[in-house]
């Protein structure tokens, strides 16, 4: 029997107790403002969680962050996934197409059941973790779950703890930091010399820290998205890191703290002086631990899957403490990172676009090369040696897609990312591009954080 209703304060976290201790087998779909999340249950256990906002870019950090331990999970097989599963917006005819992508990844071979059942123990926690934080909206809760695929089930009452832990230490550093996807930008500032107080900032972040967000810069620098801000945080307050708030769709996922007690949680902070105990904020560790046990219907390669323990970690000593009249010091951030200039080929025969795409990676860490006549971009592809090529798929004389053939036949170029560039949404053009040998498709008009996500996917 479905069960139908709405309310002005929920108290999401009482809802899953109770789930979890009914040990039922359900579909919760809950609406807040623009956003809908989806959690499936099986006897109390969960299996799946998602919410609507940019599901296929949480999947894609989350796979990113995993290829660094699982070397065949390289760039080609999830932009693989990612077109074959991929919908357009306006296709709502099937549900949570990414955990489908998930389910094809294990049924392929890509991820043993082990490496599935971590993949999607850090997914759920994400996606939890802003599930507890709304306060009101409208629900179903439904008597069945689909029959959807099982993966793994996860430990519903643990993820909870986790969740409710990451939440509290989100909320220590507030006001300064609202959101995981807020974007961090370094003021350069010559009359107090910023580049000689934050030389290991400067030299390894400077040129990620123009769009990303904290929770994308966190996948590329292979860190805990909580302890790099917390690195960030003494430049955050004092001033010497602006934080820009989330590019839409983003900006709707819900804070970390109430905004209207923003005030109230400052001036608590700066009376008790635990504002300047940065050392405190940087070396504690998020407590984890291992949730998920894998299951046999959707079947690995891999005959005995065995899931990887990941210990409850106990809090660490401060290692330094905050200097006296409130200058702010702490030890510095374990950041490594080879810096590298890119060179990208964008190949389109309307000068208004090439000129945007200048624009847009303006100041980043990138070297543009524009090309207008479709004609001669094969030789001069060759030429300049790119390490990502940006094709319009409408072009005259030769067209995006005989252009990306073309280029695939040179074996200079067999693994080069090569993204089509189109005002069409249609499937039909998606499939075509990636007959070609496309590696992801961007349509237009799209937004610098639209460009800027197409390159962290390919290039970091």
């Amino acid at each position: 029997m479905n069960v139908f209703g709405t309310f002005t304060k929920l108290r999401p976290l009482s809802l899953l107790r109770h789930l979890s201790s009914c040990a039922e087998s359900a579909r919760v779909q809950v609406e807040n403002e623009s956003i809908t999340w989806s959690i499936y249950l099986e006897n109390g256990s969960l299996v799946y969680a998602s919410h609507n906002v940019e599901p296929f870019d949480r999947l894609e950090r989350h796979l990113r962050r995993l290829s660094y331990q699982v070397q065949s999970l390289n760039s080609e097989i999830r932009t693989q996934a990612r077109l074959m599963f991929e919908t357009d917006l306006s296709n709502q005819s099937t549900e949570h197409k990414e955990y489908q992508a998930i389910c094809w990844l294990v049924s392929q071979g890509h991820l043993n059941a082990n490496q599935a059942a971590l993949l999607l123990q850090e997914i759920l926690k994400e996606v939890v973790e802003s599930f507890l934080l709304i306060k009101e909206g409208s629900y179903e809760l439904f008597a069945d779950n689909k029959n959807i695929p099982v993966i793994g089930k996860l430990n519903l009452d643990k993820l909870l703890d986790c969740s409710q832990d990451r939440i509290q230490e989100w909320r220590l550093l507030a006001p300064q930091i609202s959101s995981p996807f807020q974007r961090p930008y370094l003021i350069i500032n010559t009359s107090n010399n910023t580049q000689d107080k934050l030389p290991q900032i400067q030299e390894n972040l400077a040129n990620w820290m123009k769009g990303f967000s904290l929770r994308h810069l966190a996948v590329i620098m292979g860190q805990d998205e909580i302890q790099l801000a917390r690195n960030l945080y003494p430049y955050i307050f004092n001033g010497s890191i602006l934080m820009h708030e989330p590019d839409p769709p983003f900006d709707i996922l819900p804070k970390t703290f109430e905004e209207h007690l923003a005030q109230q949680i400052y001036d608590r902070e700066v009376n008790n002086q635990q504002i300047l105990d940065v050392s405190t904020l940087q070396n504690r560790v998020t407590p984890t631990t291992n949730l998920i046990r894998p299951t046999n219907k959707v079947q690995a390669r891999d005959n005995k899957p065995q899931v990887a323990e990941v210990a409850r970690g106990n809090r660490q000593t401060p290692v330094a403490e905050a200097k006296a009249k409130g200058n702010v010091t702490t030890a510095e951030p374990a950041i490594k990172t080879v810096k590298k200039v890119y060179k990208i080929v964008s190949v389109d025969d309307s000068p208004t676009f090439l000129k945007e795409i200048s624009r847009f990676l303006d100041d980043e860490n990138f070297s543009v090369v524009t090309i207008s006549d479709s004609v001669k971009a094969v030789m001069s592809i060759i030429r300049h040696k790119p390490d990502l090529i940006l094709l319009d798929l409408n072009m005259e004389g030769i067209d995006g897609y005989e252009l990306c053939r073309i280029i695939r036949n040179n074996s200079m170029f067999k693994h080069t990312p090569i993204v089509m560039v189109t005002g069409s949404k249609g499937i039909v053009d998606k499939v075509k591009a990636r007959l070609v040998g496309a590696s992801g498709y961007l349509t237009k008009p799209f937004t610098r954080a639209d460009l800027l996500k197409m390159v962290f996917m390919h290039l970091t």
